[in-house]
């Protein structure tokens, strides 16, 4: 017991390297910092004392690293380049990879053929045959001309080209194969929901005043975050952490760009663009890592219970499918966000709420009743305490972690980056490669703290104490009794340093779900080279297109000219002629509005799957960037 004191007390003090330490606010007292180290420890015992109850156990061999094959041939696939480690029945690789190796930049091709080449030497020191060289991969820049897709025009400024890797080979199969080892809140009750339909973040206003130098400007670049920090290789400083260094604080965010400028977040674009989005911001990420000189390590997943029926310990994929059959429309679990519509209701100026523990027999009984029958239970006889220890218990059992088992360690090594900018570009990234179950209950979670947050007054839970309490939910899963001391200590360790990053992700959320420039050009180039792959058609295919095209009788438009089509509305086509100034709700505002759900105007087709337009976006800009897409008015 006296040892066990003895670590808590060593980590009650903030860790001497910086690099995993949360930098508190110069202005914070000893005696608030004792506050929330506090609020820490009874989360944490809290926890123990459930899983106490519970007997559950996990064997340490399931916390071992992955074998380091495992883990590249995992990085491989995760970056969409499965080809590159499973056999083909083809000669050539599949167009996918094919097409995604030739988008990248120069370093983030050096990202994967490092990895590719680290995959290939440790299959041969154990014998066993790649499938691929790396060799017949990737070729020195003077073997053979450039031949790649052009990026698409960027309206802010010049092409870049001499950027992006040009030396990707076809590749040919081996002759031995072998085979490697927030978001619309729908409720029953209608009238409880408060959250409008859809929203852009890049539109909120924030109560702080907040200086023009920390507008988020980085997002509009060409150049990806990999490149922006190379000073940082010669142990030099870039000129981000020169800009921001030393200004208003971590507190205070950064101001998102206006949404004239065409940014998009990532529930405006479809499955298709989300998953080669994945793909680059993947590759991107570890790029931008290594390029700070920040190490990953992803530990083997613990074997955690899942089940099929009930409300916890249900993966989120499992509770959306079943309240998608009654509401399509619903992107977070219709549980959770009863959960938090109740905290909202009531809670809100709840002294210590989500800090005060409810009773811990009224929770089990509580669980038990929405496992048995979530559709019938009473939530008005659910306290605020109570509807908090609930909320809680949801994320900490989830089969999958919230922040998922696969990018769990690199949220943790974010804690190695020196800069807070820099910092909040990875949570950006990460955030991104999410799967949108899990990027859309985050996102409606982080908005509820936030609102903790902002009821501080009244609740006495300032924004350490919110990050303090939710950080052994997010980061930690269970410590159980018979884990070491050391061991125990290593993961209390991991949870105040996550503390930080909830800190942050509080803060900055507003950026967490947009995609910065680089990244949706990189994969509008990829559309586009797909798209070039595909375009090899058939006589009979394309005679059938003329003759289509001439019953119909399309002419090609002027320059500057769009035909938009609205087939929801009385008017079913219009050409619109663009100047500088029009916005996606001008056209919107032409056709009028028949319907009562909300409508968008949407970019199709291209180099683009499908996107959807923010109101005020420019169009101009969207047409100089893909010409040729459709233009569509639909919910």
């Amino acid at each position: 017991m006296s040892s066990e004191r003895t670590d808590r007390r060593m980590l009650s003090s903030p860790p001497t390297t910086s690099s995993a330490a949360p930098h508190l606010p110069p202005t914070m007292t000893s005696d608030l910092r004792r506050v929330n180290m506090e609020s820490f420890w009874r989360e944490v015992r809290s926890i123990d004392e459930e899983i106490d109850e519970e007997g559950e156990e996990e064997e340490d061999e399931e916390q071992k690293s992955i074998d380091e094959v495992e883990l590249e041939e995992a990085w491989l696939m995760e970056a969409g380049l499965s080809s590159l480690v499973t056999p083909s029945l083809s000669e050539e690789v599949p167009a996918p990879a094919e097409v995604l190796l030739s988008t990248l930049t120069r370093q983030q091709a050096a990202t994967v053929r490092r990895r590719l080449d680290n995959y290939n030497q440790t299959l041969k020191t154990r014998n066993r045959q790649p499938i691929r060289d790396v060799r017949d991969v990737f070729t020195e820049p003077d073997d053979e001309p450039a031949q790649r897709c052009s990026p698409p025009p960027s309206p802010r400024a010049e092409s870049s080209s001499s950027r992006y890797h040009t030396t990707t080979k076809t590749i040919r199969r081996k002759t031995h194969r072998v085979r490697s080892t927030l978001p619309p809140f729908v409720f029953e009750d209608q009238q409880h929901a408060s959250t409008p339909t859809h929203t852009h973040s890049a539109t909120r206003t924030h109560p702080l005043s907040v200086s023009w130098s920390r507008q988020a400007d980085w997002l509009l670049r060409d150049s990806p975050y990999s490149e922006g920090v190379a000073e940082h290789r010669g142990c030099g400083t870039c000129r981000d952490c020169l800009r921001f260094h030393g200004t208003d604080g971590g507190d205070v965010p950064f101001v998102p760009v206006a949404p004239s400028q065409g940014l998009v977040s990532a529930e405006d674009l479809s499955p298709c663009d989300l998953t080669r989005l994945g793909f680059i911001s993947h590759i991107e990420l570890s790029t931008f890592l290594l390029a700070l000189g920040v190490q990953t390590k992803r530990p083997r997943p613990p074997r955690r219970k899942t089940r099929d029926s009930g409300v916890f310990a249900v993966p989120l994929n499992s509770l959306l499918e079943k309240d998608k059959k009654k509401f399509p429309e619903v992107k977070v679990p219709v549980v959770f966000q009863k959960l938090l519509c109740t905290l909202e209701q009531t809670g809100l100026q709840t002294e210590g709420i989500l800090r005060v523990p409810g009773s811990a027999a009224r929770l089990k009984y509580l669980r038990g009743e929405l496992d048995r029958c979530c559709a019938e239970f009473d939530w008005s006889a659910v306290r605020q305490v109570e509807a908090a220890g609930l909320l809680k218990l949801f994320i900490r059992e989830l089969p999958t972690p919230l922040l998922t088992h696969t990018h769990l360690s690199t949220y943790r090594s974010v804690l190695g980056v020196s800069s807070v900018v820099h910092q909040v570009q990875a949570l950006q990234l990460l955030s991104l490669l999410l799967p949108e179950e899990n990027r859309e209950t985050l996102r409606a979670l982080l908005a509820f703290l936030r609102k903790v947050v902002s009821h501080q007054d009244q609740n006495r839970m300032s924004l350490w104490n919110v990050s303090m309490v939710m950080a052994p939910n997010l980061f930690t899963y269970s410590q159980g009794n018979k884990r070491s001391i050391a061991k125990q200590r290593e993961e209390m360790e991991e949870a105040v340093g996550g503390a930080h990053l909830v800190r942050l992700m509080i803060i900055h959320q507003d950026l967490l779900w947009t995609v910065p420039s680089f990244l949706l050009s990189q994969v509008r180039q990829m559309n586009q080279a797909s798209n070039q792959k595909q375009f090899d058609l058939t006589k009979a295919k394309r005679r059938l297109l003329r003759r289509k095209n001439d019953r119909n009788q399309i002419t090609e438009l002027c320059a500057g000219v769009i035909r938009v089509q609205a087939p929801l509305h009385t008017k079913v086509s219009m050409a619109i002629q663009l100047d500088e100034q029009m916005r996606a709700k001008d056209i919107i505002t032409r056709f009028g509005c028949d319907h009562s759900s909300v409508q968008h105007l949407y970019e199709v087709g291209g180099n683009i799957c499908e996107r959807r337009l923010h109101p005020d976006c420019l169009l101009l800009d969207v047409y100089r960037v893909n010409p040729r897409c459709d233009w569509l008015i639909k919910p």
